[in-house]
């Protein structure tokens, strides 16, 4: 497996590099023996206090894994955010090995998707900004995938993201999954592809069975 390893404003030893290598090779033998690359990324912690690390995983076709971990230090922050992936790997194991599954989460590479990419721009110091004023972000283009909901639900989870964008492979309308701040799942249906089986006023939200 292809693993990169890079820091912003922190220099990576040896000794942490083979730590990283060796974790995730023992996590790709474990449960996708072809595992594709994955990207490792430290950077200061929050008020530059500690650490944090960022892993972007592709282990296998169609399949991104994200982690993220903060800690006093490097190793430990990396060993946080190893240890989602790992979590989230062990949870989906079976749907993963489902033919079904594996084909809806394949499509996704298919078709080019990948999450939404986003670049916060700095806050300008000039003196006549607007102290209030909302950060700007630029995001990428991206396809979108069709999946039925519970899939479109494991991407997320397995992605760690808050929302996907996707096609609903039953009804062919865009819907969408959120991580609602209580935890649980949201669902948006728009009102058309609803309409069908129940008339509504106004898009549907509704936790995925």
């Amino acid at each position: 497996m292809d693993i990169r390893i890079s820091g912003h404003q922190v220099d990576t030893g040896e000794a942490l590099n083979s730590h990283v290598e060796d974790r995730l090779q023992g996590i790709a033998d474990k449960y996708f023996a072809r595992a594709i690359s994955a990207e490792v990324t430290f950077g200061k912690g929050p008020h530059d206090a500690g650490f944090k690390c960022d892993i972007v995983a592709h282990v296998m076709k169609g399949l991104v894994l994200k982690g993220h971990s903060d800690a006093y230090d490097a190793r430990a922050a990396f060993d946080g955010a190893a240890a989602k992936i790992e979590t989230q790997l062990r949870r989906y194991m079976r749907r993963l090995k489902d033919r079904h599954a594996g084909e809806a989460v394949a499509m996704a590479e298919s078709n080019g998707y990948d999450n939404a990419g986003y670049t916060l721009f700095q806050e300008s110091v000039e003196e006549d900004d607007v102290a209030d004023a909302p950060l700007i972000i630029a995001e990428t283009r991206v396809d979108i995938p069709e999946a039925t909901v519970s899939d479109a639900v494991m991407m997320l989870d397995l992605r760690n993201t808050a929302a996907l964008l996707f096609m609903n492979a039953g009804t062919g309308a865009h819907n969408m999954v959120y991580r609602r701040g209580d935890g649980t799942i949201g669902w948006v249906e728009p009102q058309r592809a609803a309409a069908s089986s129940a008339p509504t006023s106004a898009p549907t939200s509704a936790s995925p069975q």
